[in-house]
């Protein structure tokens, strides 16, 4: 089937070809002009073609920007998910007014200065104060921007917390997630894969007292509201992504290291749920759901893999419920510890 594509591509291609040459011979016999420029006709009809498509193309960036505005991600759920999301919408409007400034010039421009009969085009040959402008302005807006996000990221990545965060490890592997909380130590044990065996799925070393109170969770992790959560990744197989949208969390998950994210979730899950956007996008999701004959989708945080890592990559989603800090110690008490899996 391979070749049998390639042959009709390439007789499509040889058709074509043909085709042109007999246009090209056929203007010659009328000894029509063959050269391929446009004359003033075509100029004034591409010109006109050309703001026609500027109509069209702002129309669509409207429509785009109302039709798919309200399925962005709410508000954060977590404290410096604010900071990520003024950073981005700070970055968003200055590159929609550049946009919005920029865009309908070219094309207005472009039929403004279309070839027209009896019209003269200007040569300039260089202008030092324009060159100036165009690369001092945009030089100017990248440093602030690389410099203020520089500033957020390195607040982000080096919080300080009154108190000393939960641990929790998160361990990816094709295709799934499984979740390591430090017991009332809040030290994870030692882990190695060459230590996993049977109901040992993190592979955790034994000897080591500090691993025996650690509880390992799949599925679903619960975790205390406005309480400093401290995520430590690792990977089994290859390169997976941790990410909590909700939370504005994301971190890679690299085979033979440990990466951390820190961050303070502040809406619990149910807080969450009655937001009225988040009930609308809810409400949308279901509408689509209901036509396909799928169950009804109740809203949760989700732990998803932001990496294609291989056929089953959709699969690896784990359910992080906020609640309150005695819902979180109450769930802990009924959880098993390593040391009572073993």
């Amino acid at each position: 089937m391979t070749i049998l594509a390639i042959i009709t591509a390439l007789l499509f291609i040889l058709v074509i070809w043909q085709l042109i040459r007999i246009n090209e011979l056929s203007a010659a016999i009328k000894r029509e002009d063959v050269t391929g420029l446009p004359d003033h006709k075509e100029n004034d009809t591409q010109g006109k073609l050309l703001l026609g498509f500027l109509v069209l193309f702002m129309i669509g960036f409207v429509y785009t920007v109302v039709e798919w505005g309200p399925r962005v991600l709410p508000k954060p759920a977590s404290v410096h998910g604010e900071k990520t999301d003024f950073l981005f919408y700070l970055s968003l409007g200055i590159i929609t007014l550049a946009f919005l400034i920029t865009q309908p010039l070219l094309f207005y421009f472009s039929y403004k200065y279309r070839g027209i009969k009896g019209q003269k085009a200007s040569y300039m040959e260089h202008n030092n104060k324009l060159e100036l402008i165009w690369t001092l302005v945009p030089g100017f807006v990248l440093v602030v921007l690389i410099s203020y996000g520089l500033s957020t990221w390195v607040k982000i990545m080096n919080p300080k917390f009154e108190e000393d965060p939960i641990v929790i490890e998160l361990y990816a592997k094709q295709f799934g997630w499984t979740a390591r909380i430090a017991g009332e130590d809040n030290k994870l044990g030692y882990a190695n894969v060459r230590y996993i065996e049977d109901v040992n799925i993190l592979g955790i070393d034994k000897n080591d007292p500090n691993g025996l109170d650690d509880i390992v969770v799949q599925n679903l992790i619960k975790i205390p509201v406005n309480k400093p959560i401290k995520l430590k990744m690792r990977s089994q197989d290859v390169i997976h992504s941790a990410y909590l949208p909700h939370f504005r969390v994301q971190m890679n998950c690299v085979p033979g290291a440990v990466t951390e994210f820190s961050f303070v979730p502040n809406k619990t899950t149910a807080e969450m749920r009655q937001d009225p956007k988040v009930i609308k996008q809810i409400e949308h999701i279901n509408k689509l759901r209901e036509s396909r004959g799928e169950d009804k989708y109740e809203f949760n945080y989700i732990l998803l893999c932001n990496k294609i890592c291989g056929s089953a990559h959709y699969n690896m989603q784990m359910i992080f419920e906020v609640v309150s800090e005695d819902e979180y110690k109450n769930w802990l008490k009924e959880q098993k510890t390593f040391a009572q899996s073993l």
